[in-house]
């Protein structure tokens, strides 16, 4: 019998029925001398470290986020980190999809006119035949292709090595200028941090829109701040360095930037999905079969 630590009726939900595991409920910080797996809540706000420091025969962490960066490098070596890959990469391709819709069809300066009581009726962009280069070939990468595909839009999926279907990190110069649209859509990571800079802006074609549904700090903010300003680029930002930007910040009067809250993946019933992937994982674990979702390295 394997001790699972939940935090919450939603995950002994999601584990009731499976046979071999032993689900216990805990509050606050978990201490149990027996748990081999643990699964935390969504958000946690002390060190990984120090959460699991009760725990001394844990085995596997197991996460219902799809980022890890908080807890990579922070937990035993011993300990498997495992995310919850393939429970949010619909509804944040979504988001991006939709910030991308917007930009091109200006609904935002379009609802600006409503406000004011302007009728002017003008031609916009489209995203057909738009070639998007999408930076992050997992879920949320393949899911938002699958996405655009359908509107008729031209993906280029980039992962960290080549592979059939995918190109290498390392030919981001090359790709960068052939395309309209840049769609951040990795973990972040040693390499990732700072991706975005202003190197990396300048090498993007005049009037491209840049989407970061990743992380705030793979971007360079002052970087992208100049070029919105300067109206070079375009840019929709799920998340922000930082995060949130105090009142004074020029993000918030920044032109050319459609801005979210940090809500891509905050949608109805986005916590039964995430349950879902934890619990068939664990129950993997638990009958000794290969994880899906195990972070290795930097990952």
């Amino acid at each position: 019998m394997i001790t699972v630590l939940v935090p919450d009726e939603q995950g002994e939900a999601a584990l009731a029925g499976y046979d071999g595991l032993e689900v216990v409920r805990y509050t606050g910080r978990p201490v149990s001398e027996h748990a081999e797996v643990l699964m935390p809540p969504f958000l946690v706000e002390t060190d990984p470290a120090e959460f699991v420091a009760g725990l001394p025969n844990l085995r596997l962490i197991q996460l219902l986020t799809a980022g890890a960066e908080t807890w990579v490098g922070r937990v035993p070596p011993h300990v498997t980190l495992g995310i919850a890959r393939g429970a949010h990469g619909g509804s944040t391709a979504e988001w991006a999809l939709a910030t991308l819709l917007a930009v091109y069809r200006e609904l935002i300066p379009f609802e600006r006119d409503r406000a004011t009581r302007t009728w002017v009726r003008r031609p916009t962009e489209t995203l057909i035949d738009k070639k998007v280069l999408v930076i992050g070939a997992g879920d949320l990468g393949t899911q938002l292709k699958r996405r655009l595909d359908a509107c008729d839009a031209v993906t280029t999926l980039v992962g960290v090595r080549a592979r059939e279907g995918v190109h290498g990190v390392d030919e981001l110069p090359q790709l960068l200028g052939a395309h309209d649209a840049v769609v951040l859509m990795m973990p972040l990571t040693p390499a990732s941090t700072g991706m975005v800079d202003a190197a990396f802006l300048s090498r993007m074609r005049d009037g491209a829109v840049l989407v970061n549904a990743a992380r705030g700090k793979v971007v360079d903010t002052d970087s992208l701040v100049a070029e919105l300003t300067s109206g070079r680029l375009r840019a929709a930002l799920d998340v922000t360095e930082p995060e949130p930007p105090p009142a004074d910040h020029p993000l918030w009067t920044a032109p050319n930037l459609l801005l979210t809250p940090h809500v891509a993946a905050s949608v109805t019933g986005f916590q039964a999905r995430a349950y879902a992937v934890a619990a068939a994982e664990i129950a993997r674990f638990a009958a000794g079969e290969p994880l899906h979702n195990v972070v290795h390295g930097d990952y």
